[in-house]
């Protein structure tokens, strides 16, 4: 399979895998602002401002593995830590908290215990779960939806407005749907739940696995993510957040712009740069600059949202 960007609106055959291999070290960070559907961009090299008056700012971490203990990073709490002291000392308490799912390695109570434990130290109000599919490899999900998932429907979906701002948080990677794959259940649940929203209104999806077709040789992607993002092009502002592959991607389809986030637990290689996913031992001086945060800020008056993605290292 030609490794070629799906959609190149510009004709130049960019090579998907060059182009990849390019963003997954952007450690220093990147200022995204996306309006009416289009994104711009500066480098992150300052701590953000606060929210302007209007706006609010939540924040984005991912991947957590809580249990794991490999030379990658053998100490994943202590670096959730560091997340944690970052976002409080942001000059803004962000209003929540989003977690793209992987909180635990092995689906153990004593994993779920760690990370429930260090995220009360958060001065955010309120954390919002998804699912990964390390959350539901040995119960399918049961124990994560008990101790995260109360209220939720199916496998963990659901939705929430937030100050004019309609967030849905969606499972792609639940043992019964299939990885990589919503499902028609949750999809006509998606659709019903975005029926009555005027398209005007702002929306932010969010996930663990990625909602576009980053590499398939590897299964970064979801099967049937193209019915599901069918339902939203009518939105004039679309965010789409995941986590999963440990590393920072962008891209911007029309209204839509996706951003898959880094991970407080350890990095993977660019695509197509090994034989296959999986943890990726870097020195340990340089751990902390390709594990990081996301701080996303909404302006109330403009429907613009600025996505700042923070290495944990503050470089």
């Amino acid at each position: 399979m030609k490794k070629t960007i799906i959609h190149d609106h510009q004709k130049d055959g960019i090579d998907r895998r060059g182009f990849l291999q390019c963003m997954a070290w952007a450690g220093t960070g990147v200022v995204w602002s996306v309006g009416a559907g289009v994104a711009t961009s500066r480098a992150f090299g300052q701590t953000p401002s606060a929210a302007p008056d209007g706006g609010f700012s939540f924040v984005q971490i991912s991947d957590s593995h809580m249990g794991f203990n490999k030379p990658a990073n053998p100490d994943v709490t202590a670096t959730l830590r560091v997340a944690v002291d970052r976002i409080n000392a942001l000059p803004q308490t962000p209003d929540f908290i989003l977690h793209t799912g992987d909180l635990t390695h092995s689906s153990k109570p004593e994993e779920f215990d760690t990370l429930e434990q260090v995220m009360r130290g958060v001065k955010a109000k309120q954390t919002f779960y998804v699912p990964g599919e390390h959350d539901n490899s040995v119960d399918d999900g049961k124990l994560y939806l008990e101790r995260f998932g109360k209220g939720t429907k199916g496998s963990g979906w659901y939705s929430f407005d937030h100050r004019g701002v309609h967030f849905v948080g969606l499972v792609n990677s639940a043992a019964l749907e299939g990885m990589g794959k919503l499902g028609v259940e949750q999809l006509e649940w998606l659709a019903a739940d975005l029926k009555g929203k005027s398209s005007s209104t702002p929306i932010v999806l969010f996930a663990h696995l990625p909602l576009w077709t980053v590499y398939p040789d590897w299964g970064w992607g979801t099967k049937d993510s193209e019915e599901a993002l069918s339902y939203v092009r009518r939105f004039g502002s679309v965010t789409v957040l995941n986590g999963h592959i440990h590393q920072v991607m962008q891209k911007v389809e029309g209204n839509v712009a996706f951003h898959t986030a880094m991970s407080t637990a350890f990095p993977q290689p660019a695509p197509g740069s090994a034989p296959a996913p999986g943890p990726m031992k870097v020195p340990a001086e340089q751990l902390q600059s390709v594990l990081g945060i996301r701080n996303v800020t909404f302006v109330q008056q403009t429907h613009s949202l600025a996505v700042i993605d923070e290495p944990l290292s503050g470089r």
